[in-house]
């Protein structure tokens, strides 16, 4: 499977903004996707719907869609523009609505087109940063196009452009995509290349069947890694293939904390209920917790 240097189509960039004061580093990296694909950006604000308290207290209030008028809108515009100003760009278009984040967010991403979706995780410490915040979350689960989620600025390593990208794989056709925009990513940002799989052995699996098996699986790995690597014969910078056992998720943060990785670029499997639901353990875990963007990639 040959990765040759060329130039990736990524199409328009959608930026959804809460305007909170992670919005200007959501930004930044919108921009620099933008810069390296020569995408156009739109950037988006979708005002949350309220809560109208009942005085009836035996009933729930319903959400209401807020009325923006003409000012609420053309200030919000003026406040996004000034993030891109800052950014050194400017966005083609602003889109500015009520209703419910997510659910718009995904629909608008399908109108576009986008090619790729650009947004903020919420929670820094504690217990909120296993709270991936909702509407990022279910934009992650029903999106179609890839989607790069950017941490807080207080909770992340990257730097921009990019100089290290880890890119976890398993063969799906899910992981070879995401390898695919890893590979264009490096080449954009110059940036090293690790590949990582992770063999998820348990520690109690110790009987001569299972060590046979094990070897024989272990043995299939390092032929599809090799193939892979051949993949880069023909580039002066070659990815660094590694192997390491243990839980998937965990074994993929700690490689991006050794590695200080900018990026993790990784797959996403299926789009079943069921996988809709789950998300993916292992991509649902490394969003939630890496300190690094993460670009989810769909096949």
């Amino acid at each position: 499977m040959p990765y040759p240097d060329v130039m990736r189509e990524l199409g328009r960039i959608l930026c959804p903004l809460d305007l909170s004061k992670t919005s200007d580093h959501v930004v930044q990296h919108a921009v620099q996707f933008g810069r390296w694909y020569r995408a156009p950006i739109t950037a988006l604000h979708i005002c949350n719907p309220i809560v109208i308290p009942s005085t009836d207290f035996t009933v729930v209030g319903a959400p209401t869609v807020p009325i923006l008028t003409d000012d609420d809108i053309n200030e919000i515009r003026q406040k996004v523009q000034t993030l891109f100003d800052s950014a050194g760009s400017s966005p083609l278009d602003v889109i500015v609505e009520s209703g419910h984040p997510a659910k718009r967010i995904v629909e608008i991403a399908a109108a576009l087109p986008a090619g790729l979706i650009v947004m903020g995780t919420h929670g820094a410490t504690g217990f909120q940063h296993l709270i991936l915040g909702s509407v990022a979350e279910k934009v992650l689960r029903q999106a179609t196009c890839p989607v790069l989620t950017v941490p807080p600025r207080v909770h992340t390593t990257p730097s921009l452009p990019f100089t290290r990208i880890l890119c976890p794989v398993d063969f799906s056709e899910s992981a070879r995509a995401a390898l695919e925009f890893a590979v264009s990513l490096s080449q954009e940002s110059s940036a090293s290349l690790t590949i990582l799989y992770v063999l998820e052995w348990s520690s109690e699996e110790l009987s001569p069947f299972t060590a046979e098996y094990r070897h024989e699986v272990e043995q299939r790995v390092a032929v599809k890694l090799a193939e892979l690597g051949a993949g880069f014969e023909q580039r002066a910078s070659r990815p660094v293939i590694r192997v390491t056992r243990g839980k998937a998720y965990r074994e993929i943060l700690a490689a991006a904390s050794e590695e200080s990785s900018d990026l993790i670029v990784i797959g996403v499997h299926g789009r079943n209920p069921l996988d809709l639901m789950l998300f993916g353990s292992t991509t649902n875990q490394v969003v939630r917790r890496a300190t690094c963007p993460v670009l989810t990639v769909r096949h």
